[in-house]
């Protein structure tokens, strides 16, 4: 028996299999041109991570400066390849560009470091301003002058025919109305004697009185004064020849005393 012919292909069967012999062509062609760029590619990225950025940064700087001009030496096979691997380095050098910044960004300079040096410094500590010191209070005498102007009259256990014994006081010659000042912190009372005439007499802390005498007017005649208030003015009230101020010491419990040593004593001389 004769074997039966082989069925012919009907003409959808032939333009279904001339479609795929191109498919197939086309997709032979895609590889190669794949191939030959990833090659391209390998022979320029490969070497170093650091020649990639120093190949980056130059072709960043040619592409820049001559973006259009390709070497006259170059055949028309190469560009393709030149090409490609301009475009390959640009975006690595793009890449390496902006992790660069980002370093740079990243590295503040540290507070209180010296301009140039880079190394940090300590922060310096304003110093406090010294407080002025307050100014202290003039120290207050021990005593003060019954009167204004210094001088003496008349000292202390003199004799004359203006006293019946001796003189038991010291007398400062001013004018008559004068003021009187209160020698110390104390009390005051105030009295008539025919013979020291108005009298202002001032007891201080330690029980001693200051007898100060021919007064004209009083202008404290009782109670607590303190030390150089006004409290009367001279006169010549009493047996006097005169306007002055006969000035006496009487320590507690006893009868008058030189006053002179008792002003120098408290750091006072009246003469």
């Amino acid at each position: 028996m004769a074997p039966e012919a082989a069925a012919r292909p009907t003409r959808a069967e032939l333009r279904l299999a001339a479609r795929e012999q191109s498919r197939e062509q086309s997709r032979a062609q895609r590889r190669g041109a794949a191939r030959a760029t990833r090659a391209a590619l390998f022979r320029v990225a490969v070497p170093s991570v650091a020649a990639l950025g120093v190949a980056g940064a130059a072709g960043v700087v040619v592409a820049q400066e001559q973006p259009d001009r390709v070497p006259a030496q170059a055949s028309a096979a190469d560009a393709p390849a030149t090409a490609a691997a301009h475009q390959a380095v640009t975006p690595a050098a793009a890449h390496t560009d902006q992790a660069q910044a980002s370093r740079g960004d990243a590295r503040q300079p540290l507070s209180g470091a010296l301009p140039g040096d880079g190394r940090p410094t300590a922060t310096a500590t304003p110093t406090a301003e010294p407080t002025a010191e307050p100014t202290p209070e003039p120290v207050k005498p021990k005593v003060v002058m019954p009167v204004a102007r210094h001088g003496l009259g008349e000292l202390f256990g003199e004799a004359g025919t203006h006293w019946a014994n001796r003189h038991t006081g010291i007398d400062f010659p001013v004018d008559g109305g004068s003021e009187v000042y209160a020698v110390q912190d104390g009390t005051i009372r105030t009295q008539w004697n025919p013979f020291y005439g108005y009298m202002s007499i001032l007891k201080m802390s330690d029980g001693t009185e200051a007898w100060m005498c021919h007064l004209r007017a009083y202008k404290v005649r009782k109670g607590p004064v303190k030390q150089g208030d006004v409290i009367a003015f001279v006169g010549s009230s009493g047996n006097s020849t005169g306007p002055h101020l006969h000035f006496e010491i009487r320590p507690a419990g006893s009868g008058p005393v030189d006053p002179l040593p008792w002003f120098l004593a408290n750091g006072l001389d009246p003469r």
